[in-house]
């Protein structure tokens, strides 16, 4: 599986977290994972490991965001949107292998696919402001 075939499989599973509660995201995982098309056991593992990292993270992620944007706080952000920027904050900040050009680029590309018609520009706005950093 490509990276940006399983970027995208971690974006959808880490979307789940917006509508469950914490002790039925290990039966949403397994939903997920039996649902979705075959998927070799490495790559399995690699979806499952980086939405559990970055799962962890999230208020660690939400404090940051919530820090660098005016007027947009979480907790007004779509959940599309507010999805695709924790993930590419996470590869911007805690995967060294990923440049934080490809993460907006792979992020703005999610946005086009899932987003509204403004996600790309907005989702691009706000991770820019974390670019210099790391």
């Amino acid at each position: 599986m490509s990276r940006r075939q399983l970027r995208e499989r971690v974006f959808m599973m880490l979307f789940r977290v917006e509508f469950y509660e914490n002790e039925d995201i290990p039966e949403q995982l397994s939903a997920f994972m039996e649902d979705s098309e075959p998927i070799e056991e490495e790559d399995a593992k690699f979806i499952e490991d980086r939405f559990l990292s970055i799962k962890e993270l999230i208020p660690t992620i939400d404090e940051a965001i919530n820090a660098s944007v005016t007027r947009w706080k979480t907790t007004r952000m779509s959940k599309v949107d507010l999805t695709i920027i924790r993930l590419a904050f996470y590869e911007m900040k805690y995967d060294d292998s990923i440049p934080n050009a490809v993460a907006i680029n792979e992020a703005v590309e999610l946005a086009k696919k899932f987003g509204s018609d403004e996600s790309p520009a907005f989702i691009n706005g706000v991770l820019a402001k974390f670019n210099d950093e790391k």
